[in-house]
């Protein structure tokens, strides 16, 4: 239950931080960088009669609608919440802090701010295994029905988004839109690099018992047990190799040389981890 909780107030924060971008950087500035609130940019430019929050609603609403019949169910309950809790953040901003015009003349500042804002967000979304929904589901449909990987197929919705703004903008604001699909990929990929920040720990001690003990009773992580012989010395050493976040590894080594300050301790970045609690394999 507590996780649970957890997991929605990230989606929460998560969602409200690209809808400030939306609200404060992206709609004053005519800035379509994919996504739904893109696309409810350009709709809000041709119908002005509706809120971008609103069209963001109806938008999400209608895609939902068309993954279900070409998809069928596979969004996740993490995914819709967090999608409409955009769209609603964002029509709850437009209420309560009404835009008249941008915050500034300077266009590139406010973008490359609203998009680090954006991007820190989404990584959240994305770091409890949901996604903001939008152009996921058209992606998700180019992957079914043309073979497309989803990386790709969320770059080509979103580039497309934001290119369409040309016409209607003009190139200098399309151009700027563009770029800010780029930075906005830049930035979440390093996001989640640090949410998800993981490090394989390789120890060689003769306390190897009490570290054992300490990292899988107090720390409540598993760890693999392997022998290895020394090569000068000739001797039999055990060798433990965990995974670990980045505030456990700092409370691992305190412990490690309070017991053993002559244990030989190795750290590795991990780009990706498979199977067990970690990432699906699939």
């Amino acid at each position: 239950m507590r996780e649970t909780i957890k997991s929605y107030m990230f989606l929460n924060l998560g969602a409200l931080f690209v809808a400030i971008n939306v609200h404060f950087f992206l709609s004053p500035n005519t800035l379509a960088t994919g996504g739904v609130s893109g696309l409810a940019i350009i709709l809000n430019s041709l119908i002005p009669g509706l809120t971008i929050g609103l069209f963001m609603i109806f938008v999400n609403i209608i895609l939902f609608i068309v993954g279900f019949i070409f998809i069928g169910f596979k969004f996740g309950v993490k995914t819709i919440y967090a999608s409409f809790a955009l769209s609603f953040l964002v029509w709850f901003l437009e209420w309560l802090v009404p835009m008249s015009g941008p915050i500034s003349d300077d266009l590139l500042i406010q973008l490359i701010i609203g998009q680090c804002i954006s991007a820190v967000g989404i990584g959240l979304v994305f770091s409890k295994g949901a996604s903001t929904g939008g152009t996921d589901i058209i992606a998700m449909i180019l992957n079914k029905y043309f073979a497309i990987e989803m990386g790709k197929a969320v770059l080509l919705a979103d580039i497309f988004i934001a290119l369409s703004s040309i016409f209607l903008f003009g190139p200098e604001i399309g151009m700027y839109a563009f770029f800010g699909v780029m930075l906005n990929a830049l930035v979440i990929d390093y996001t989640l690099k640090q949410v998800n920040e993981k490090k394989e720990v390789v120890i060689i001690s003769a306390e190897s018992d009490s570290i054992k003990k300490y990292i899988v009773k107090e720390l409540e992580i598993g760890a693999t047990i392997h022998d290895a012989r020394g090569a000068f010395t000739d001797s039999q050493k055990e060798v433990i190799t965990t995974i670990i976040g980045r505030k456990d590894l700092i409370k691992l080594k305190r412990y490690i040389s309070e017991v053993d300050q002559q244990a030989f301790i190795t750290v590795h970045d991990m780009n990706e981890i498979l199977g067990q609690r970690y990432k699906r394999l699939a």
